[in-house]
């Protein structure tokens, strides 16, 4: 099972690498719109009816809201130690969030008192995928940066499985993280409630939280009468590493990444022709007693070594890429940290794996993918903020200002504007 090599080294000018960009299916999309919309007119109705045909769960009986019968009863099915560990991981994404908040600001100058204030949003809405699959550490990745900015109500919604339930440990991770409400709801139909609201489902400020195309193509529809944090694509990893590194970690690493998704992104750059060949010794072993091998041998088989002439070349190769996550492995991982421009989280030196990140320790695991690093972060306490500018202009500001706001705004042919600061010197004070 043999890396890519993809060889950027030498004089003659070369090919730049780039990230992967997922268009989305018009089929896709025009379902997605579909669903949207009678979600939209027909409320709790459409949601029984698509949960019934898509979940294979018939909720009509019990209702689309979790109960508190239900949460009891995940807090007894799920065993002490891993309730332990979600404790923790609450517990460290409080901190790591805390430390987000920003301040408000004033300051009073040529007769102006001006500053920012910080306020929450009311609702916010948690995406978590689920079904077969349960992810609780989403759960508390999304709630937790929501309840430290102070939101009001934090809905969280993930798709049941076909008996009507959710899985114990997405409960347990939502009523620890602080979710005000969970509803059982997933893909499009999800997106749509939370957007503009059902009979069981509060209309929300803004939608966080990844998921599958389908999710993607809702949120994209709903974006602009909502807020939302990205459209997630498959997961990526750059490891930049030279021959310090030990190829059995790195080999692990992708592993890792790749039994995510047969479609995660997974590249390994660096100067070194021998860690290449080590890496896929290691990897042919890896993936063949890898547990979700089939998705980890589709995804190893689309990843690639990217060979460069030096460092400086390295960190080019992954701000060009601006991946999901940037791992650094080289003798002194710091000293390549100021060339990194674009990346949504970065793990340095061997030890860190980015697991570590994915449950909380030090990182949100909402991160930008396809490329988007480029120009957005990974969810944080600032996407559940509001900052809103204050002004109070003093008798000083109307003399200093007025006559400069008012012929700029006259230069524009705003005379409405003008006259408004004009009107405010009409005591002859005016400059």
């Amino acid at each position: 099972m043999a890396l890519e090599i993809v060889d950027l080294r030498g004089p003659a000018p070369r090919e730049r690498v780039a990230p992967t960009r997922a268009a989305l299916d018009p089929e896709v999309v025009e379902t997605v719109r579909e669903i949207v919309a009678r979600v939209r007119a027909e409320g709790d109705d459409a949601l029984f009816d698509l949960t019934l045909r898509l979940d294979g769960a018939d909720l009509r009986a019990t209702g689309l809201v979790v109960s508190p019968e239900e949460f009891a009863d995940a807090e007894r099915a799920v065993p002490a130690d891993l309730v332990g560990a979600i404790d923790r991981m609450v517990e460290r994404l409080v901190r790591l969030h805390e430390r987000q908040v920003p301040t408000e600001w004033w300051v009073e100058e040529d007769g102006v008192r001006s500053g920012e204030i910080v306020r929450p949003l009311a609702l916010a809405g948690c995406y978590a995928p689920g079904g077969l699959a349960a992810y609780p550490s989403t759960v508390c990745m999304t709630v937790v940066p929501a309840k430290v900015a102070g939101v009001g109500h934090a809905l969280v919604c993930s798709p049941p499985l076909p008996d009507g339930s959710l899985s114990p440990l997405v409960l347990v991770a939502a009523k620890r993280a602080g979710a005000d409400l969970v509803v059982k709801a997933g893909g499009a139909q999800a997106i749509a409630a939370m957007a503009y609201g059902t009979e069981s489902v509060p209309a929300v400020d803004v939608i966080v939280g990844p998921g599958n195309v389908y999710v993607t193509a809702g949120k994209r529809e709903v974006a602009g009468d909502v807020g939302v944090d990205s459209l997630a694509g498959p997961s990526e990893l750059v490891i930049v590493a030279d021959d310090s590194a030990d190829p059995d970690l790195l080999a692990a690493d992708l592993v890792a990444q790749a039994e995510h998704d047969p479609l995660a992104a997974t590249s390994l750059v660096t100067t070194d022709d021998a860690l290449v060949r080590m890496v896929d010794e290691a990897l042919e072993a890896d993936v063949s007693r890898a547990a979700r091998r089939d998705v980890v041998k589709a995804s190893i088989r689309n990843a690639r070594a990217v060979l460069v002439e030096d460092l400086e070349q390295a960190a080019l190769v992954a701000n060009d890429l601006a991946p999901e996550h940037l791992q650094i492995v080289l003798e002194d991982p710091r000293a390549l940290l100021p060339l990194v421009r674009n990346a949504g989280a970065i793990f340095l030196g061997p030890l860190s794996a980015v697991p570590f990140g994915d449950y909380g320790v030090g990182s949100n695991h909402v991160l930008p993918t396809m490329g988007t690093a480029r120009f957005s972060s990974g969810l944080r306490t600032t996407n559940f903020l509001k900052v809103s500018s204050v002004v109070e202009v003093l008798r000083e500001g109307v003399v200093r200002h007025a006559r400069q706001v008012s012929a700029v705004a006259r230069a524009e042919g705003l005379e409405g504007h003008a006259r408004a600061v004009e009107l405010r010197m009409r005591d002859g004070n005016g400059a």
